[in-house]
């Protein structure tokens, strides 16, 4: 082992973290569905921060397979289009699991819903438990409620678990005050508070999310996903985020 991968957890800024990823992030440049070599990417950055001796909850969307906004947008009920988004979370988190364990990180897969054949059903202390053990724990199909987002429940399960920190992998490094995919000019913040997120209307999480966040003092570290190395140098005090706190 490298000594980089023995740095001591007493150095790095989080102790228990909980990363949360869109579907998206895992269909590479396809339109749809999983790419294998992106997940093996992530789950790569995942096990690289895993050796420092982070314990690491994950949240995946599942937007790459179906999303439930747009099912019910389509004319499907809103609640049976939200259980199959859920669904569609549980398929990412096995795939990421089998990532991670073909790369020797022990994995576990809990599910809001009940279904003990594939995954384990959501227990606090059995997970807590998980991550005491410095096993990777991915939290599938939500909160197990339609109308609620991955990203609320990303924050619930933050809380539920005492993370320290929200890591949002998105496409862009941080906060921007306007998209800097089509505006070059745009701003972005290294700091910005939950209210202003709320009041300018961001998009980095829901506000349901973000509003939890706040008022659990829970700050949320936006970082691009796509810039190698990139999570474990943030833990490490390097690299480019923004900082979404009080």
């Amino acid at each position: 082992m490298s000594n980089d991968a023995q740095t001591p957890v007493q150095s790095i800024s989080y102790r228990r973290v909980l990363l949360k990823i869109s579907g998206e992030a895992l269909m590479g440049d396809q339109g749809y569905g999983l790419h294998p070599p992106t997940v093996n990417r992530i789950a790569q950055e995942v096990q690289s921060v895993h050796e420092l001796g982070v314990e690491i909850c994950m949240v995946i969307g599942g937007g790459n397979i179906f999303r439930g906004l747009q099912g019910s947008a389509q004319g499907m009920e809103r609640t049976t289009a939200d259980y199959m988004g859920m669904l569609a979370t549980v398929m990412n988190a096995l795939a990421m699991q089998s990532a991670l364990e073909g790369m020797g990180v022990f994995t576990r897969v809990i599910s809001a819903i009940p279904m003990d054949q594939i995954c384990e059903p959501y227990i606090r202390r059995r997970a807590v438990r998980h991550l005491e053990k410095k096993r990777v724990v991915i939290f599938a199909a939500g909160t197990g409620n339609p109308y609620f987002t991955t990203d609320t429940a990303a924050t619930l399960r933050a809380n539920e678990m005492a993370c320290e920190a929200i890591f949002k992998g998105t496409k862009v490094d941080g906060v921007y005050d306007t998209d800097p995919k089509t505006n070059p000019d745009a701003q972005r913040f290294d700091a910005i508070s939950y209210d202003d997120v709320l009041r300018r209307n961001l998009k980095v999480m829901d506000a349901s999310a973000i509003a939890l966040a706040r008022d659990n003092n829970l700050p949320i570290i936006v970082f691009s996903l796509d810039e190698p190395g990139g999570f474990r140098g943030i833990l490490r005090g390097e690299g480019t985020y923004t900082r979404v706190g009080t």
